[in-house]
């Protein structure tokens, strides 16, 4: 058990006890050439542990690690040294099937391209994963209803992605991260294809989401969105260089978009 800091309601930075969502310990990733010599040591003993209800941003250079640890993060790699625990379950000696449908039931990805499904609605882009879990039909529906309503989408779920805006695909992706009630969100750069209005409004829905307790991991590059995070890890060569607790900046309720037709 750790003893943090989270943001209340008001934006102000509040004293908490809570266990670790994520943690990673020691954790080394290390890519060899096909002869076996060392190509890169990506991270160099990376210990990190972010307590449930965090909203963190992970930023960096190219080449500072931040890419690989989001991936050990997600579950997509797997650290060369080192042990990773995922809502308290070690992964790092899950076989890859076991991995899969863990990552699946635990964590909510959302991409900086959307990966939204062309030729389905939106509503079934948000039934996506839930089929996967082996969700009843009716239940799917029930659900991706429930999250397209929540990100604003209620009068859209008929709609193909080639049909909306950006910021309303990024929104259906979001539903589509939140529908099988993941312990964490994991965004890799969600608003890099946005424009800066529409950008703001989707953040806002991630600062709603973090309000109401999500656990919020971001990768990105822009110093104004990781204003708006709790906490600001940034990596340098494979190791953390600073790791730094805030009061987060808010976005005006006057400029949340998210729930309206528009962004």
């Amino acid at each position: 058990m750790m003893v943090t800091s989270e943001r209340g309601a008001t934006g102000t930075i509040q004293s908490a006890t809570a266990q670790p969502v994520v943690e990673l310990r020691d954790v080394r990733r290390t890519y060899y050439k096909p002869d076996g010599s060392v190509l890169v040591e990506a991270l160099r003993g990376v210990t990190i542990a972010v307590p449930r209800g965090q909203y963190v941003a992970i930023m960096g250079s190219s080449g500072s690690g931040k890419s690989t640890m989001m991936n050990i993060l997600g579950c997509l790699d797997r650290p060369t040294t080192g042990q990773y625990f995922l809502d308290g379950q070690e992964t790092s000696k899950m076989t890859d099937e076991d991995v899969s449908a863990f990552r699946g039931r635990k964590i909510g990805f959302i991409f900086q391209a959307f990966n939204l499904i062309p030729e389905l609605t939106i509503r079934e882009n948000v039934e996506v994963p839930l089929f996967y879990q082996g969700v009843s039909p009716s239940e799917r529906h029930r659900r991706a209803m429930e999250m397209l309503a929540l990100v604003g989408l209620g009068d859209r779920t008929g709609h193909r992605p080639s049909e909306l805006s950006g910021g309303q695909q990024q929104r259906s992706a979001i539903a589509r991260a939140l529908v099988t009630n993941p312990v964490v969100l994991m965004a890799d750069e969600p608003t890099g294809n946005l424009d800066s209005a529409t950008g703001r409004a989707v953040l806002g829905l991630f600062g709603r989401l973090h309000d109401e307790g999500k656990s919020i991991i971001m990768v990105t590059h822009d110093p104004d969105v990781a204003k708006l995070c709790q906490r600001v890890v940034r990596l340098r060569d494979g190791v953390i260089e600073t790791d730094v607790m805030q009061v987060p900046e808010r976005i005006e309720a006057s400029a949340l978009s998210a729930r309206a037709g528009g962004g």
